[in-house]
């Protein structure tokens, strides 16, 4: 064997003998997910437009609320990027102001829900009895109920006001979390019986707290994509209700609301309607590719997700 040869044995053999650093679950998770360029170009989008709609209005001339008298229903030009509305606002600005607002439903009904969702469905399976029976029958009611048009009534008949669309969220919010709540049920009834939960239950700790401390913790997989699938479902559900005019009220805006005022004129005036409709199929096209990369990330079993 020659200097050379015996030289890279013994480089290859005190790197196998040298030990490896275990990766944390979080850099696992991580590694998974930045393999799926799908998830990853969701997730810049997803940034790059929350950056649009929190710092968005300080670069621009026109705030969404100015009207400029000499150009109404105008077209796009140097002045007004994406043209202007019949009442003389700029769409752009328009956009930036309703793609913050949808961003904000979003995300507060995608906490609100899933929140609702983990305690109910946790504790449900765990306390079990009478209080379980009576969750699902909640749970199942609100399963077949007309939601769309109880969230349009309830909406109709809300007080006006500058936070009238907070009323918006907790109705979108009370009507989203049954059917995850059914899944976080069946998968406390497992978490339920190990080891850990029980030696818990043995050293005396309440039930409120083996359930936020032990089982919603192990059930946060599920819960995180629940939450980020949410944010699509609630942004959708408020761009229909807007559309049919029970969503956010003027003077504010929001993406549904811009879009059911720009589909009327569609064929005439189509830069009022491709704006925000352009955002809004962008904004939720990247919120479900990042659900997707991380259901493949969490879930061990996935094969999108690659090798950790």
């Amino acid at each position: 064997m020659s200097g050379s040869e015996a030289t890279e044995l013994e480089t290859l053999v005190a790197t196998a003998a040298k030990p490896q650093k275990r990766l944390s679950r979080g850099r696992l998770i991580l590694r998974r997910f930045l393999r799926n360029k799908t998830a990853v170009v969701g997730a810049f989008g997803i940034l790059f437009l929350a950056f649009l709609a929190i710092f968005g209005s300080a670069f621009l001339y026109w705030k969404f609320d100015d009207i400029d008298i000499n150009a109404f229903l105008t077209g796009p030009d140097g002045a007004h990027i994406l043209g202007t509305t019949q009442a003389g606002r700029d769409v752009l600005a328009l956009t930036v102001r309703g793609l913050g607002k949808s961003l904000l439903i979003g995300l507060l009904v995608a906490v609100l829900s899933t929140s609702i969702a983990a305690l109910v469905g946790a504790s449900a399976a765990y306390l079990g009895g009478w209080y379980e029976k009576a969750a699902l029958w909640v749970i199942d009611l609100l399963l077949v109920v007309p939601s769309f048009f109880l969230i349009a009534i309830a909406s109709r008949g809300a007080p006006e006001g500058d936070a009238s669309w907070l009323i918006l969220v907790v109705l979108l919010a009370a009507f989203a979390w049954p059917l995850s709540a059914r899944v976080v049920r069946s998968l406390t009834l497992s978490i339920r019986e190990r080891e850990y939960v029980q030696a818990a239950r043995f050293m005396g700790l309440s039930a409120g707290r083996i359930i936020v401390r032990h089982i919603l913790p192990n059930a946060s997989s599920l819960l995180i994509i629940d939450a980020t699938l949410n944010v699509g479902y609630a942004i959708l559900s408020e761009t229909g209700l807007s559309y049919f005019g029970f969503g956010v009220h003027a003077p504010d805006t929001s993406l549904g609301t811009l879009i059911g005022e720009g589909a009327r004129m569609a064929t005439t005036y189509p830069w009022i309607f491709l704006g925000p409709a352009t955002v809004l199929v962008f904004l939720v096209m990247c919120v479900n590719a990042v659900g997707d990369g991380l259901r493949d990330a969490l879930d061990p079993s996935s094969a999108s997700g690659g090798q950790a």
